[in-house]
């Protein structure tokens, strides 16, 4: 295995599978990968914010991928994962339908966000890389995070 210090051209990336699609979120921007409990609903907030939930004594404001991408909700009543990050001081949790492995990819190798992409991923990517007949779309963290560009897509 090539260690990512002898070789500074490797990205490395968790991966979460949203709605049948793989994403890529930058490791160093994730905290931890958690099951949500006692979730908090949160009235008014936008419906992309799926509530509150207290998480080792933070308070963590949990983000439906699903929603913020326009996939169709799940309907079951399983355990929910989420990817934690923190941005600006406050902690948050990415919903995701599944956590995949940490994938490290060459980073001349990551192609610009393609044109028929669907706008709700497409402003959110900063590219795609080609796996073995399936693309991984690279996330913006910041940009996922961006509530207000929500506003004012709705």
């Amino acid at each position: 295995m090539t260690d990512h210090a002898a070789n500074p051209n490797l990205s490395e990336f968790v991966t979460a599978m949203i709605g049948g699609q793989l994403f890529g979120l930058p490791i160093l921007q994730v905290q931890d990968v958690f099951a949500v409990t006692r979730l908090t609903r949160v009235p008014m907030a936008p419906p992309e914010i799926a509530g509150l939930i207290n998480l080792r004594g933070r308070i963590v404001t949990l983000i439906d991928l699903r929603r913020r991408f326009g996939f169709a909700a799940t309907g079951g009543d399983g355990q929910q994962m989420a990817i934690g990050i923190e941005s600006n001081g406050e902690s948050y949790g990415l919903l995701i339908d599944g956590v995949g492995e940490v994938m490290r990819l060459d980073a001349g190798e990551l192609e610009p966000v393609p044109v028929h992409l669907d706008p709700q991923i497409a402003a959110v990517a900063v590219g795609i890389h080609r796996l073995d007949g399936r693309l991984l779309v690279v996330a913006d963290v910041e940009r996922i995070l961006d509530i207000g560009n929500w506003e004012l897509a709705a």
